[in-house]
């Protein structure tokens, strides 16, 4: 079991960096300029790594304000397929993987601050275009392209968000040991509906505490 954990911890991470990188907030109509998501936002994402062979559709819910992640996700890492229920809860510096089925969770320290979701200050404007068609109201999105580096990690992306509203759309990250991993965005949503979901369930108060701590490098990797 915990063989399977370190693959799934590491893609989970990968989601939260993607959002990290490319949720956003408010934008000029005339002039695109860098900007950051609404402090709650909810919404699903597909996410496809090494060529197609990792793949995993999911569920997020971000809240800035309490500093919290909650994804519900499925998918194929390394030729197993999985389900996996992940709460970050960045303040009190522990993740919880939750698995309702068998009413059990385990508990790791998270060492790793939380950063609100904004495109970087070093990003750089690479275009702007309509998706879909231009002819008529309604037929398409007009979006923008922004392109950066993570020093931290060799690293490299592609961030498309929404001219009005700043919504994700699509996010390219590159690192020399993870390769090319692509997210699409849709469906979402302005808002948190059920606040409880940022809550582990009442199974987890006596979760056993692994004693392996991790950030965002020891689990992606």
């Amino acid at each position: 079991m915990m063989k399977m954990m370190k693959p799934l911890l590491g893609l989970c991470w990968a989601l939260v960096l993607v959002l990290v990188l490319v949720l956003t907030g408010r934008s000029s109509a005339q002039m695109p300029h860098r900007c950051r998501t609404p402090a709650l936002l909810s919404g699903s994402m597909s996410v496809s790594a090494r060529e197609g062979q990792d793949w995993v559709l999911a569920k997020y819910r971000y809240d800035a304000i309490g500093q919290r992640i909650r994804l519900w996700e499925f998918g194929q890492v390394q030729s197993k397929s999985f389900h996996a229920d992940m709460l970050f809860l960045f303040r009190e510096a522990v993740v919880y993987s939750i698995d309702y089925k068998n009413r059990t969770c385990q508990k790791n320290p998270l060492h790793t601050a939380f950063h609100p979701s904004h495109i970087p200050h070093n990003a750089s404007l690479l275009s702007q275009v309509i998706l879909g068609g231009s002819s008529a109201p309604g037929e398409g999105l007009l979006v923008n392209t922004w392109t950066g580096d993570v020093p931290a990690t060799a690293g490299k992306y592609l961030a498309t968000v929404t001219e009005f509203g700043c919504i994700p759309v699509s996010t390219l990250y590159y690192t020399p040991k993870t390769g090319w991993i692509l997210t699409t965005y849709f469906n979402a949503v302005t808002g948190i509906e059920d606040p409880e979901q940022f809550f582990p369930p009442p199974f987890c108060a006596h979760a056993d505490t692994k004693e392996e701590q991790l950030d965002f490098f020891s689990a992606f990797y």
